[in-house]
């Protein structure tokens, strides 16, 4: 398919047979050239909801994987992404805030914690 495969069609250059062969053909062309953009809405579509930190970073890197987003980029998408106590939270800790394998590990150690935490106060609560 051209880079002008509209106008051809138009002007009667090329010839499909059916509607669905055409549409395959730009679907086709379309992924190909625009696979980082997917890549990228998909990251941005991302929320950590009732899953644990460790459930949402392993779904997070499947999707930056492709994106073009590297270091602080991806650092920003990572903050947005997580739930706003979490990142508060981190952002005011001790740690040098850097790379994202950091913000991974600190994320899901902090949501570790937190969670034992409310496990340990849930056994008292019970006595």
């Amino acid at each position: 398919m051209g880079k002008n495969t509209l106008e051809d069609l138009e002007r009667g250059l090329l010839e499909y047979k059916m509607a669905g062969e055409f549409l395959a053909d730009i679907k086709k062309k379309f992924r190909g050239e625009d696979k980082e953009s997917t890549k990228v809405a998909e990251l941005r579509r991302l929320e950590k909801g009732s899953r644990t930190i460790k459930e949402f970073v392993q779904e997070f890197r499947r999707a930056a994987r492709g994106s073009g987003y590297e270091r602080r980029l991806l650092v920003e998408e990572f903050k947005r992404r997580i739930s706003a106590t979490i990142c508060w939270r981190l952002m005011v800790s001790e740690w040098q805030h850097s790379s994202i394998e950091q913000w991974y590990n600190q994320a899901i150690a902090l949501d570790q914690n937190w969670r034992e935490s409310r496990r340990k106060e849930e056994r008292l609560r019970r006595r």
